[in-house]
Order: C-alpha cells, then structure tokens, then sequence
C-alpha cells in the first residue's frame, strides 16, 4: 500500500477499483457524499448520464457503481476495463452537506483492489473552507491506469467545482432550509445526442481541469467576469512582447485570476519567486525546453499577483545563483539567456563557456548536486533583508532526487513563522524526500509548504496548472493571518 501526498501518483495494476471515502462521523461533523464523473479527452461529461452518484448510482455502461454509504464511509466501484476509450479520466469528487470540509475529521480517500481488497493506495485530504472537492482522479497514462491524489478544494462551493468542465448550477436562491441548488447539465456537444439535463438535488458535480494534447496549444480564452468583476492586470512591458507570447500571457492572466476566484481572492497580492533546478538530471528538461514552457507560465502568476509584475528569479544545484529579476517586457531576452538550453551541465566540459553576457550564470559555478536547502535559505535571507507588504509565494520546480532531508525540514521548519509560502512542484522524477511529507508534518503553526508532482508538466493545461499551484496558497494566507504571522 502507498501512501500518497498531494499531487502524487502510483500506477495501478488492477482491472477493477473501489474508491472509499472514509471519515470520522460524529455530532456536528458534516454528511459527505461521493460522486464520480466519467471525463473525455476534453475534461468535460459527454452528457448528464456520466455523473455518477446516490441519486444515479449505476453508470449505463456498468463500468462505475455508487455502492451507498455507511456512517463515516462512502465507496464507489470502477471497472477500469470497461470504460469507453473515449473516456480519459475518472475525478472522484466529494461533497460536504451542513458544514465545510474542515470541520470533517479523518479524511481520506483509499484505493482498494475490487477483487482482492488490497489497499493499494491512501490519501489523507486536508481542507478548510471548502464544501466541495476531487479527491483523487483515475486516468490513462501509455497504456495503463494511474491513481492521482488531488486534493482540490472550492471555498466557492458546487459552482466553482462544477464550473470547471460546463455543468450549469442553478443560480435562483434556495428556498429557507433546502440544500445546495440544483446542477443540471448542459447540452453536450454536436458529436453526442442531445440529452435532457435532469436536476440532481444536494448532489456534488465535479472535474478537475483537463490535460491537452501534447503540443499543448494555447488554451482558448475563459469568459470574462460578469458584472464589472475582477479583470486580467494590464503588465508593464506587455506592449513590448512578439503578438503570440503576448496572447499567451493574456489567456494565461486570466486563467490565474480564474483559479484565485474559485478560492475567493480574485484580488490577491503577492511578492513571486521563481526557484528552477539545474542539477545534472535536469538536463533532459532543459535541452527539450521544458524548463523554458515552465518559467514562462510562471510569468502570468507574477504578472497577476505581483504589484510591479516582476519576479525574483534563483537557479540552483550544489550551489544556488540568483538571476536577474524577470520583467514581463523582458521575457523573450530574459528566457534565452537565463534559462541555459545549450551550457553544459559538469559532464566533460572543463573550459569556461564562451560568450558569457552580463547577469548570465557559468553554471560551472552552480553544480550538478542536488542542495536545495542552501537555496532555500539564500531565498529565505533576501525575504528578510527586503521585506515587502504583501506576502512572498515561491514557486520551486525540480525533478527530485532530494536526499537533504534533515536540512531541507530545518529550513522549512524555520521559514514557518515567515510570509513566505514555499509551493513545490516534481516534475516527474522522483526522491522528492521530505518534500512530500510536510503537509502531514507536524510541529508548525502554519502549514507554510505544498508539493505536487506531474508526470509531464507540458502535457498539463494551463487552467490544471495554475489551479494546482495555487491550490494551497489561499488556505495558507488565512491560517497565516489567523497566527500573527501576516498583518
């Protein structure tokens, strides 16, 4: 059996699953309810009948089963063999009715082997304020079947889950006393028959945001907020951008602000910094110019959360190397210099490299190792040496092989009681150590670290992306502000 943190996967070699949903009922603990949605390639239902729950409990194909509930316990059963091949994922979604997901004790999500009932893998969920969530999710990779711990919450409750992959929520007010309104499904697209979109009362609807085809083309735009809402930061520098990284980072701009209003913080402000491993097993990453797609999705959480839209920039790997700041306006210049495609990383190389410009890195002097504690506290003194009114977001990619662990948890033990919030990201390797523990981590006010890990990362939206870098940061700022740690 695995234990899993959030944003971890483990293969899954069995044909048929069930999904329990455990939890400490008792007085005053909210009732929580399972769901299934059955994904296409699109991340969307094909119609209302692939909305698996208590008031629909069997799926036409027979391939996934709601089983009922028992107190403190509510399991689904999936034929992972008799699913359509048009169907990509399964979100295993939960609901929370009379109360939030933080006043359930005991959450967690366990996969069993149907036939056997092995454990096969375990997911202890923290949540705060929100009433609806996707546990884990089910979804294709090469061939098989893999299990993801999600974890992904909504304050905002069955709209904002549901507005994810196009289920409509009924937006006339309850009457006094009714449950959560009515989700109806809207009409799918022109290759389905059209279905009839039934209500389904104090039900949860779910989805986690899709993964696109490799290319990973720009996403298409999501609508713009109604009513005057929050609206996309116009950046400084945007002007000077070639007219397709500019677009790029218009869609990407309000696909931040999109996951921020899921938590109710559309106006949120934040100092980002961006910290990129060099160490020798990035070099695949690099020379492919994954790291490149990386800094350059990172820019529009900069450009939305950053008051001059800005960020700090560090690489690192025996030793850390601050970069020049990335400007919005810089970004063409900025990724070609500062994000080493073509220098070497230690293997043979022994002259310096030739045409070294200003500001740039011999990455001779960084190393191949992988130290990311020293990093971590050079980021840690500049945090304090220039403070800042508004809170620091780090946002930290490497492919692992973390084997400093005691450094690494003293580090981040200490930087707890700071404004700094440190969002970890595998990228598909794997030995993230220490990193992988900490939301379980006791012994801190604040639960100041997040960590998830991608198989592929440019095979991941950018709505998934931001939806999952951003997905602790807010519940973070409230249990910062709450300890004194943040004005």
């Amino acid at each position: 059996m695995t234990i899993l943190s959030k944003g971890a996967n483990v293969p899954v070699a069995a044909s048929a699953v069930r999904a329990v949903l455990d939890w400490a009922a008792g007085s005053g603990v909210p009732d929580v309810d399972a769901s299934a949605l059955l994904l296409n390639g699109g991340g969307r239902v094909r119609s209302d009948d692939d909305f698996v729950f208590y008031n629909q409990p069997r799926h036409a194909s027979g391939a996934v089963n709601h089983l009922g509930k028992r107190p403190g316990s509510d399991s689904l059963d999936v034929h992972l063999g008799a699913l359509g091949p048009d169907i990509e994922r399964v979100a295993l979604c939960a609901s929370a009715d009379g109360g939030t997901f933080g006043q359930v004790p005991g959450l967690c999500l366990r996969l069993l082997d149907a036939a056997s009932g092995a454990e096969l893998a375990r997911f202890d969920i923290a949540a705060g304020t929100e009433t609806a969530l996707v546990g884990g999710e089910l979804y294709r990779r090469d061939g098989g079947w893999k299990f993801r711990a999600v974890g992904q919450g909504y304050a905002s409750g069955l709209a904002g889950l549901a507005t994810d992959f196009g289920i409509s929520v009924d937006e006339e007010p309850p009457a006094p006393g009714a449950g959560p309104p009515p989700v109806t499904t809207p009409a799918p697209a022109p290759s389905y028959p059209p279905a009839s979109a039934p209500s389904f009362p104090t039900a949860p609807a779910s989805s986690y945001p899709p993964s696109p085809a490799p290319s990973l083309p720009p996403a298409p735009p999501s609508p713009e907020p109604a009513g005057g809402g929050p609206r996309p930061r116009l950046t400084k520098g945007e002007e000077k951008l070639p007219v397709d990284m500019r677009k790029r980072l218009s869609l990407r701009k309000q696909q931040v602000l999109v996951s921020l209003s899921k938590h109710g913080v559309p106006e949120l402000r934040a100092r980002v910094v961006l910290v990129l491993d060099a160490s020798g097993s990035m070099g695949g990453l690099y020379r492919r110019g994954t790291v490149v797609g990386v800094a350059e999705r990172m820019v529009a959480v900069a450009a939305q959360l950053d008051d001059d839209g800005e960020m700090q920039a560090w690489t690192f790997a025996t030793n850390p190397a601050r970069l020049p700041d990335l400007a919005v306006g810089d970004l063409p210049e900025w990724l070609g210099l500062h994000v080493r495609v073509g220098q070497s990383f230690g293997f043979g190389r022994r002259k310096p490299p030739k045409g070294l410009l200003p500001g740039q890195i011999d990455m001779r002097t960084v190393g191949i190792q992988n130290e990311e504690q020293k990093v971590i506290a050079e980021v840690r003194a500049f945090v304090r040496a220039h403070p800042v009114p508004d809170p620091t977001l780090v946002l930290f990619f490497s492919d692992g092989g973390v084997h400093r662990n005691r450094e690494i948890e003293q580090e981040l033990r200490a930087a707890a009681e700071e404004p700094v919030f440190w969002q970890f990201v595998g990228l598909g390797s794997s030995q993230y150590g220490v990193l992988e523990r900490f939301d379980t981590m006791p012994g801190r006010r604040v639960d100041n670290v997040g960590f998830f890990a991608v198989d592929d990362i440019e095979r991941i939206s950018d709505q998934e992306l931001y939806d999952r870098v951003l997905s602790e940061f807010p519940s973070w700022l409230w249990a910062a502000r709450q300890a004194g740690i943040l004005r």
